[in-house]
């Protein structure tokens, strides 16, 4: 069977670790040539090297997503290096502050705004750009089940999800006839690092976490990959606009 994505060149943003690394291998081991991108060079690294191992196709660039210059400047290192961008996975983000609306600071709130919000649109604007002029690409924005509801004490994440469903909607139309689709997923309870983080941070906010998925269990990343990678694929090629649930049933109840 063919791979996927034989002979296509991926960004993915985040690749260091977590979803983004997942998707980086998958990516890799279905035939793409990987750009990973990521705010740690050690964790770079060792998704780079993890992928050379396996015999896939990497390289990598240390990038704060929130800096418009450093964006540009790693999208045209990655056409430099591999000729072309086909896909993009934009999947850096962090989960914020855990505070209620009237207990967070403006700076709080501005951090979570400047890397999961202003991160995806300035790595969205500069892939668009890329993928426009040759006629062709797929992106694939992370969002989150906190993209279309309210969680107490998760403002500043909930708002800026919200914001990525927005503007993957828009960014579906307009440019709907040159070639480029733009998606978002939307993944629940997710077994990585960050959510891991969150769920140490007490007994009752892990029974929280593990009760929002009505699947009965965390999901894995590679369970996020594969979706990322089917909608950047030739297989999605009617599919742009949507918003895909990877969450094992969490937002249906």
């Amino acid at each position: 069977m063919a791979k996927m994505v034989s002979g296509k060149v991926a960004l993915v943003t985040g690749g260091g670790s977590g979803i983004g690394r997942e998707t980086a291998s998958l990516f890799a081991s279905e035939g793409a040539r990987v750009w990973v991108v990521d705010c740690s060079q050690e964790s770079i690294e060792e998704t780079v090297t993890s992928i050379g191992k396996r015999g896939g196709i990497a390289q990598g660039a240390c990038v704060d997503v929130s800096d418009e210059a450093e964006v540009e400047a790693t999208i045209e290192n990655c056409i430099r290096a591999y000729g072309q961008l086909d896909c993009a996975v934009n999947s850096a983000g962090i989960s914020g502050p855990q505070a209620l609306l009237k207990d967070l600071t403006l700076e709080e709130f501005s951090r979570a705004v400047a890397i999961n919000l202003n991160g995806t649109f300035v790595c969205m604007k500069h892939e668009i750009r890329a993928m426009e002029s040759t006629g062709h690409g797929a992106i694939v924005n992370l969002s989150s089940g906190a993209g279309w509801i309210g969680t107490p004490g998760l403002g500043a994440y909930c708002a800026t999800k919200h914001g990525v469903l927005g503007l993957t909607k828009t960014a579906a139309l307009e440019m709907a006839r040159s070639g480029v689709r733009v998606n978002a997923i939307c993944p629940g309870s997710i077994d990585t690092p960050m959510l891991q983080a969150s769920m140490a941070q007490g007994e009752a906010i892990s029974a929280m976490i593990r009760s929002s998925m009505p699947i009965g269990r965390l999901g894995e990343a590679s369970e996020v990959a594969e979706a990322a990678l089917w909608l950047c694929s030739d297989r999605a090629s009617l599919v742009t606009g949507i918003s895909m649930a990877v969450d094992g049933g969490a937002v249906s109840r």
